[in-house]
């Protein structure tokens, strides 16, 4: 049982995550269809799309999906397939561009939909026959996406744990205490995957000392967030980090305020990239989710972009929380198209972790506040674990 997946259309006007797609076809595929059996996807444009309507169903035009069973009803179009090919499902992206842009959803929610409707067709459903199969075939695709939607057919999201507000509350009174090291021990225990401290250039809560014991210390991964200035270049060059997040950096902010621009400094952070490529340092970007950044970290070299999550945070409305959530969602998508690995952060907590968490795409989520904040309450460690139920609940096997 296998999908073949292939692309007729431009992936660098319109990128699209080639291995989230096969595996959510895959799933269907397992789902619906006997063992042994294959189908072929095909995404192409409008132009290639409207030749097949027209010679198949003499129709003028593109369309948004068409389906080549083999073994068709009296009457249907077919091709040669093999006998282990249960058809073909041929998706415009273009058009489905359109139509997520319309329904307000992603890019690839939208061909995933295409790809249950092909599918049915394929297995005999048909909603022009009759209202009824209509409604039939309908209510079987919405089943089909909510069960796929719920099923993560990647691997989980991992949690990182931001311990620079532990340096804060040091910091607050001078002393030695409580200790970042110490903490960062405490998440890994308690099942964080990585550890990322910000050390900024006015040293308000990470210091240097922290950062050089935290790298001979921590188990897991060290994430070191930091401006592209000389001062924190060398520091990281001298420490290599797991890997580094260039961040914007002002002076009188609270904390990092909006995404790094990669547009406006594409010199300085090529030249940071460069230099960390060197020492096989991976390098990730913290953006805003908007496809120009996306495409200025790829063409800058960046390995990770960190998409951040505020706006959709510190969203007032239902409509505009709605709205934050699918910019991240067809960002991470298009991120991932390009070649990008995904990570997200700034401003989750344990109301709005699960559902960015549930993200195919994002690899990582990066949280501190919100925990640090639950730690004064239950503990740290307690404060890690619940996060973690969050970012990994028990999704049911498929």
């Amino acid at each position: 049982m296998s999908v073949n997946l292939s692309f007729l259309h431009d992936n660098e006007t319109r990128p699209l995550c080639r291995d989230l797609l096969a595996k959510r076809a895959a799933w269907l595929l397992r789902r619906l269809v006997p063992a042994g059996k294959n189908v072929s996807v095909v995404l192409m444009g409008d132009r290639d799309m409207a030749s097949y309507n027209s010679r198949y169903r003499q129709r003028q035009g593109p369309t948004n999906v068409l389906s080549f069973a083999a073994d068709p009803a009296p009457g249907q179009p077919a091709i040669a397939l093999t006998e282990h090919e249960i058809g073909d499902i041929l998706i415009s992206v273009d058009t489905a561009a359109r139509e997520a842009r319309n329904n307000n959803t992603t890019l690839h929610d939208r061909i995933t939909e295409l790809i249950i409707h092909g599918l049915l067709h394929l297995l005999g459903y048909d909603h022009e026959r009759s209202e009824e199969e209509a409604w039939v075939m309908w209510d079987k695709e919405q089943e089909l996406f909510r069960e796929l939607k719920c099923y993560r057919s990647g691997t989980m999201a991992q949690l990182a744990i931001n311990i620079d507000h532990v340096a804060t509350v040091r910091q607050a009174r001078g002393g030695a205490e409580p200790d970042p090291v110490i903490a960062a021990g405490i998440c890994e225990l308690a099942g964080a995957l990585g550890i990322v401290v910000h050390l900024r250039e006015d040293r308000r809560h990470i210091q240097d000392r922290d950062v050089r014991i935290l790298r001979q210390t921590v188990k897991t991964k060290l994430n070191l967030e930091m401006a592209a200035v000389k001062e924190i270049i060398l520091i990281a060059l001298d420490l290599k980090p797991d890997m580094i997040t260039l961040v914007p950096e002002k002076r009188r902010e609270l904390t990092t305020e909006g995404g790094l621009d990669v547009i406006a400094n594409e010199n300085k952070v090529r030249k940071t990239i460069d230099k960390m490529s060197r020492a096989a340092i991976p390098v990730s970007l913290f953006i805003d989710p908007d496809q120009e950044q996306i495409k200025a970290a790829r063409d800058v070299g960046a390995t990770f972009v960190e998409l951040h999550t505020g706006r959709y945070c510190d969203a007032g409305t239902e409509q505009e929380r709605e709205r934050e959530f699918n910019l991240i969602a067809e960002s991470a998508e298009t991120a991932s198209g390009a070649g990008l690995r995904v990570n997200a952060g700034h401003g989750l907590d344990y109301r709005n972790t699960a559902r960015i968490a549930a993200l195919d795409t994002i690899e990582e989520l990066s949280i501190g506040h919100a925990v640090i904040s639950r730690a004064v309450q239950v503990g740290l460690d307690q404060a890690v674990r619940e996060m973690l139920a969050l970012v990994k609940p028990p999704f049911p096997a498929r």
